[in-house]
């Protein structure tokens, strides 16, 4: 950090570590007990040791003796090199599953006898032993965040090894109940948030960088919210964040919310605005990954925002779309039409070119609504496109030159979306995309789509400036 930087960090230094949950607390204190009655383990090869810690967790009963065994098979994994993490992950992974001769009988009696109580029995027969061999070591200290970090890891690892499945699926089954909505907590996030918090921000910005301090200050003014889900077992670790802008009308470009304006003006701003713009929703924790968070929090926060300020009337995104230059690189190989941008959209100055980028527009805008409606056969929908659309809103418009940093040129020649949440019609559109994926649209939208009349003007200058 730069001198310039530290005036601008919060009062807390940034590198003071976080206080421990109570709840983390409560089992360190638990674990210190349980200790004189935790089993001894022999072995001493690290590896073996943890292997060894991981059987006896499973069949330890005490609660303070199991809390300790957790807590020195977490101290344990922490001590491991790579090569010895990654094979205690094998290890969870090809061990702990459910026995097949309990699990076959417990199907026989059920199709015999298809009861309540056959069922409930069949059920945990099937469930894998390595789950409350998980649901254990979360009684360590510090449990959670581990087996968080256990999934990201066994996550990246699974591109070269699948066998790492299993582990993998357990994992996601055990978050999607201890990370269900009813455990998180909303919160904003503010200049008087503890600096181990606002740390998170920088490091965690997925969509638009923060420069510093000085930038994460004016993301925090007056004219601006941020707010994020944390987790009672991860007080200081933000799970997902989103940012807004408080202004006046649908923002349309990115580089003026992101300009540093001064917190001068910002709170006369605030109560001059009428719309809410989302311009950055950042997922923190890679180990929960498909673990969806962000359609409670954006519909949370627009009730939250109408509540503080009753004077909002507008609540919408301000989008990039990640996916269309990909999918329009391959248009361009098979559509003669859209072959027709390769020669202009190459010189990568058109965008600064008033010819080139006029002539561009008409094309580059009605294949992208095109892209974000009906990608055609065997082509996805755009990530962000799916998760509004699937949250309920509506595809409101399509900005030209929205974005004109390099990452917005690069992934989609500059143009961005804004996803309308409209507080009257978010389930009607939700319920329209889920069951039969219509994509909810503004009449502008709609417009865009109409293909131009052979010989038009747009088509003159697209020749032209191909030419």
């Amino acid at each position: 950090m730069s001198e310039a930087e530290t005036s601008e960090v919060p009062v807390e230094a940034a590198n003071i570590p976080a206080s421990r949950s109570w709840i983390e607390r409560l089992w360190s204190s638990i674990a210190d007990r349980g200790r004189a009655f935790a089993p001894v383990v022999g072995a001493s090869l690290p590896l073996d040791r943890a292997k060894e810690l991981a059987d006896s967790l499973l069949t330890e009963r005490g609660e303070a003796s199991g809390a300790a065994v957790a807590r020195d098979l977490m101290t344990a994994l922490r001590g491991l090199d790579p090569s010895s993490r990654a094979a205690f992950h094998r290890h969870l992974a090809e061990n702990y599953g459910p026995r097949h001769d309990k699990l076959r009988e417990a199907a026989e009696i059920y199709l015999a006898d298809p009861t309540a109580e056959n069922a409930a029995r069949l059920g945990h027969c099937a469930e894998p032993p390595r789950q409350e061999l998980l649901r254990r070591m979360n009684m360590s200290p510090g449990g959670t965040a581990a087996l968080v970090e256990m999934r990201r890891q066994v996550l990246g690892a699974m591109r070269h090894d699948p066998s790492l499945s299993p582990l993998e699926r357990d994992l996601h089954h055990l978050f999607t109940s201890w990370f269900n909505r009813g455990f998180l907590q909303l919160r904003r996030i503010d200049w008087q948030t503890p600096a181990a918090v606002l740390e998170k921000l920088i490091e965690y910005e997925a969509v638009h960088e923060i420069a510093g301090w000085h930038d994460l200050r004016r993301r925090l003014a007056a004219d601006r919210r941020c707010f994020g889900f944390f987790h009672p077992a991860l007080p200081h670790e933000p799970l997902i964040f989103v940012e807004v802008a408080l202004v006046q009308g649908l923002a349309s470009a990115v580089q003026p919310l992101l300009a540093a304006e001064g917190e001068a003006g910002a709170e006369a701003r605030a109560e001059a605005a009428d719309t809410a713009i989302f311009y950055s929703i950042s997922n923190c924790q890679d180990g929960l990954r498909g673990i969806s968070f962000g359609n409670f929090l954006i519909k949370q926060v627009v009730e939250d925002l109408k509540a503080e300020l009753p004077q909002l009337v507008r609540f919408s995104t301000l989008s990039p779309i990640p996916g269309f230059r990909r999918w329009l690189d391959r248009r361009m190989e098979t559509d003669d039409a859209a072959a027709e941008l390769a020669l202009p959209l190459s010189d990568p100055d058109w965008a600064t070119d008033v010819l080139k980028s006029e002539a561009l527009r008409p094309a580059l805008m009605r294949l992208c609504a095109q892209y974000l409606t009906d990608p055609g056969p065997g082509a996805r929908m755009d990530p962000v496109a799916r998760f509004h659309l699937g949250n309920g809103a509506r595809l409101e418009r399509i900005n030209w030159l929205g974005n004109t940093a390099p990452r917005g040129m690069t992934e989609s020649h500059g143009l961005m979306v804004n996803y309308l949440y409209d507080r009257e019609e978010i389930e009607r559109n939700h319920e329209a995309f889920a069951r039969g994926g219509v994509v909810v649209r503004s009449g502008a939208v709609d417009a865009l789509l109409a293909p131009p009349p052979k010989g038009s003007k747009a088509a003159k200058r697209l020749a032209k400036a191909a030419s």
